[in-house]
């Protein structure tokens, strides 16, 4: 490397202190997951020569500034010689905005730091720019804890060309999602659903089938704890050929109106949706629903509030997900078990090469 770079001299900062801002960094994107589609949600941490955090910044929504320039606006003339510690790769194109790379180079920055390297060849080498400038480049800091975070479905966006699909569903311990004459309000406590609230904030859309829309007349919105809407609101969609009645919660919830695709053809569903920019989708559909998209290998991530209760009848959480030996189960890897209140919170997804696979017949 270069002796005479932005990297000469840098005082040497100890891992923990890299590892404590990256973890800065992936928080601070969290509050920008879900409102940066279609670009990634970024969080960077700019550290001064001494390692003290000087400025912080997430990526604003399309048009406004990218995390490392909202780090660099904060840090001001105290990044130079310092590290930027950046959960994505900064990029090396002109878009809406220009590159990162220009604003850490004119900052003067003598170390970046970055989890994953930027899969999208129109943004990519960054790194290399900046190696070449003589900045010291370390790739790799924490990679799997941010893959795991809000760039998940970006990632899978770029690899698949298709949104990152959750499946979202509260059953009993013995498998239902509601009683024998279809109540289901509520299965789960208050934590629960204050969490899906939480992450419905995180997402680009939701998807419910008519069938869900007419028994339970949702809103499909995303909340405060006092019921007051939260500042994001995702694309609300209902999937099928039935009509929605002009007083259903969709349509007075105040805000925008749902979109009514009518196929129940999860294939059709996710073009539809990533020609609308969606990356980040959860599908919040009834059994019928949920298991086209798992028959269709169309599931990424299923999210389980598990009560503590039995109903003993009534509609289970999956239908006809086509599988019709234990040689066809789907099986997936359990990302995180917890107490959710009285409930509790099941993670899974499936491996990060790709989508829920059917077995080749």
């Amino acid at each position: 490397m270069s002796t005479d770079g932005p990297g000469a001299g840098a005082a040497v900062i100890e891992s923990a202190v890299i590892e404590a801002a990256m973890r800065r960094a992936l928080a601070a994107s969290d509050g920008a997951h879900g409102t940066t589609s279609p670009n990634p949600a970024v969080g960077c941490v700019v550290l001064d020569r001494a390692g003290e955090v000087v400025g912080t910044g997430a990526t604003a929504p399309p048009g406004g500034p990218h995390a490392e320039r909202a780090a660099l606006a904060e840090a001001g003339a105290r990044a130079a010689g310092g590290t930027a510690v950046v959960t994505l790769e900064p990029c090396n194109h002109t878009g809406r905005t220009a590159p990162c790379v220009d604003g850490l180079l004119e900052a003067g920055v003598a170390r970046v730091y970055a989890a994953l390297a930027d899969p999208n060849p129109a943004a990519a080498g960054g790194l290399d720019r900046l190696r070449g400038a003589g900045v010291d480049v370390t790739l790799g800091t924490l990679a799997e804890e941010v893959a795991r975070g809000p760039l998940r479905g970006w990632l899978h966006r770029q690899r698949t060309g298709r949104p990152h699909v959750t499946w979202k569903v509260a059953t009993t311990l013995d498998g239902r999602v509601a009683a024998a004459d279809g109540s289901s309000r509520w299965i789960t406590g208050p934590q629960a659903r204050g969490e899906v609230h939480d992450l419905r904030r995180r997402m680009d859309a939701i998807v419910a089938g008519t069938g869900t829309v007419l028994a339970d007349d949702p809103a499909l919105t995303a909340r405060h704890p006092d019921g007051t809407l939260r500042d994001h609101q995702p694309l609300r969609v209902v999937v099928g050929n039935r009509d929605v009645p002009a007083g259903a919660r969709l349509h007075t919830a105040g805000v925008a109106p749902a979109l009514h695709l009518r196929t129940r053809d999860p294939a059709e569903v996710l073009a539809d949706l990533a020609r609308r920019d969606v990356v980040d989708l959860l599908l919040e559909g009834g059994p019928t629903l949920a298991g086209a998209f798992v028959a269709a290998g169309a599931v990424d991530r299923v999210l389980v509030h598990l009560a503590p209760a039995l109903l003993g009848a009534g509609p289970h959480a999956l239908r006809d997900a086509g599988v019709g030996t234990i040689a066809d189960i789907v099986r997936l890897q359990v990302d995180e078990v917890r107490r959710a209140g009285t409930d509790i919170l099941i993670d899974a997804v499936v491996d990060d090469a790709g989508p829920v696979a059917r077995p080749a017949r």
